[in-house]
């Protein structure tokens, strides 16, 4: 059974408008539910193979306090560029190349490619996945290039506003 847990990213600050998208930090409440969520997810799940998110600075932090709340080094996130600004067919070239022997992975992402490539693995659409919200989506093909909408589905999601 393969899990891939899709995170977007907490919410981040606007306070500074020219600042590059890419380097938007976490706001306040970012801060907050971050380690929140992660803690939460920790006490459901077994610690994760793998974490992948985009570079974008939010992201990129988001990824690190769900690595504190399962005790994984900073270090050992992967930091994949294209992630950032995907689409959902670009979703689904990222995940077929994870390694096979990840069974768990946290993937951290961006709207609205999280929530339209989610969208492809449930009956029930989800309007929006909010920040900080996290769907796992499982599976039962031997290997993430074997992962498709036929032999995975939505399994749970929890959201913030929901959760906390």
């Amino acid at each position: 059974m393969r899990s891939l847990y899709l995170i977007r990213h907490a919410k981040s600050s606007w306070e500074h408008p020219g600042l590059r998208d890419f380097l938007r930090p976490l706001n306040d409440r970012g801060i907050r539910d971050a380690p929140q969520m992660a803690k939460l997810l920790a006490g459901l799940v077994e610690k994760p193979v793998l974490l992948v998110s985009s570079p974008a600075k939010r992201a990129l932090t988001t990824a690190q306090y769900f690595a504190d709340a399962f005790e994984v080094e900073h270090l050992t996130i992967r930091p994949v560029q294209e992630i950032y600004e995907s689409q959902p067919q670009d979703m689904m070239r990222i995940i077929s190349a994870l390694p096979a022997d990840a069974e768990r992975v946290l993937l951290f992402g961006h709207n609205p490619t999280l929530t339209e490539f989610t969208n492809r693995f449930t009956q029930q659409a989800i309007d929006n996945i909010p920040t900080c919200g996290i769907v796992r989506i499982d599976s039962d093909a031997p290997d993430w290039v074997s992962f498709y909408e036929g032999n995975a589905g939505v399994k749970a999601c929890w959201f913030p506003k929901l959760v906390l």
